[in-house]
């Protein structure tokens, strides 16, 4: 499973079709919808969030789903994945890679990135490292993850903030790590995904640019905003 999973997304996109509880799309079968858009437009593979959409998706699309789950645990920043409760709703749901944070952050039920890599792996479902710096994800491959993903950037207090893509972190897990970099986070254009391709990216994920329409109309409006000011015609 892990070399079909991984050999299929090469190269390609990966559309996050994701929208928390208070976000306008929020839904399963709006997320499902969202899922078949993506493949039409060509998607290789979804990542989504979450037992509910995942299953809802999987009867829309024959894609490959890779999942996480956010949930809140108090006394730890770690949102993604987090523990093992979250693990084993992604495995009822038959996701084809997990995803989880892979920061160096304490987790929560003083579970660690070690003890849940060493849960998942005998089932032999891929794992997608989500990382916010090159030393986690130098980590996250010594741990036997599949891939890492440069999600977390900027996610962290101790990781740059950029308002695009940290072009810069994905081109130094790509020169430190030998297992595939997936380049995620903030990339709003075609061509901000063709550079992270050309950096050494193996796959490029893409979310809110594609799939949080409020996001999209936001961009627009400011940049309009924008223009306007400088032209001096808002006072």
């Amino acid at each position: 499973m892990t070399k079909h999973v991984i050999e299929k997304i090469k190269g390609s996109l990966i559309v996050s079709c994701q929208a928390l509880d208070d976000e306008p799309l929020h839904g399963s079968e709006i997320m499902a919808l969202m899922a078949k858009a993506a493949k039409q437009g060509g998607a290789v593979a979804i990542r989504a969030n979450g037992k509910e959409d995942i299953l809802a998706i999987k009867k829309e699309v024959e894609l490959p789903i890779i999942g996480l789950v956010k949930k809140d645990y108090p006394g730890s920043p770690v949102y993604i994945t987090a523990t093992k409760e979250e693990v084993d709703e992604l495995i009822e749901a038959g996701v084809s890679m997990i995803a989880v944070d892979a920061t160096n952050r304490s987790r929560p039920n003083q579970e660690t990135l070690q003890s849940l890599i060493k849960y998942i792996k005998p089932l032999g479902i891929p794992i997608m490292a989500d990382v916010s710096t090159v030393e986690e994800g130098i980590a996250a491959e010594k741990l036997g993850v599949d891939c890492i993903s440069s999600t977390l950037s900027g996610y962290t207090e101790y990781s740059p903030s950029h308002s695009g893509p940290d072009f810069k972190l994905i081109e130094n897990l790509v020169n430190c790590c030998s297992v595939p970099v997936i380049a995620e986070g903030r990339i709003k254009t075609p061509d901000h995904a063709k550079q992270a391709l050309s950096l050494g990216a193996y796959a490029v994920v893409v979310g809110s640019a594609i799939t949080r329409p409020q996001i999209i109309t936001k961009d627009f409006a400011e940049e309009m905003k924008l223009n306007l000011k400088v032209k001096g015609e808002v006072h």
